[in-house]
């Protein structure tokens, strides 16, 4: 992105010297717009690879995606044999309250994703979800995939 050098062509008042060169003030920018879109489509490959990796079967509704929030969203993971997992790491059925606490003392927001495996039963997703009440986050929301069924919306 520097600037070059060009022949000037004839047609001016002076008159110079043949071969006389001119500084070139123009900026090239097709070197700026090609590192650009080479860090966009980085970026646009790394951000899915950037979510919550606990491999679970979900539950697939009709249910419109939630807005995004600032803070990065606490995600409970209930996997297809029951294991608990807060974002990534294991927690035992009787830690799960103290730790959630401790959480919520440190966050500025009471939502938290539930992430259960479909083939789970009610009872299971619904003790979880008492716990976490208790443990000081009431904004729940259950995180499905969104290919289910319609019943009848017309989408």
């Amino acid at each position: 992105m520097g600037a070059g050098v060009m022949k000037k062509q004839g047609g001016g008042h002076r008159r110079r010297r043949r071969g006389t060169a001119a500084a070139m003030s123009e900026i090239n920018v097709t070197p700026f717009v090609d590192v650009m879109l080479v860090l966009l489509i980085i970026f646009m490959v790394a951000a899915p690879m950037l979510t919550v990796g606990v491999p679970v079967q979900l539950p697939e509704t009709a249910a419109n995606a939630l807005p995004t929030e600032q803070e990065e969203p606490l995600t409970i993971t209930i996997t297809a044999e029951g294991a608990l997992m807060i974002q990534t790491n294991p927690v035992a059925d009787a830690e799960l309250i103290p730790k959630l606490r401790a959480i919520a003392a440190e966050r500025s927001s009471d939502k938290v994703f539930l992430r259960a495996d479909g083939r789970l039963p009610y009872e299971r997703v619904a003790q979880v979800m008492g716990a976490l009440n208790a443990g000081g986050f009431n904004n729940i929301g259950l995180v499905t995939d969104s290919q289910g069924p319609d019943f009848g919306s017309g989408g």
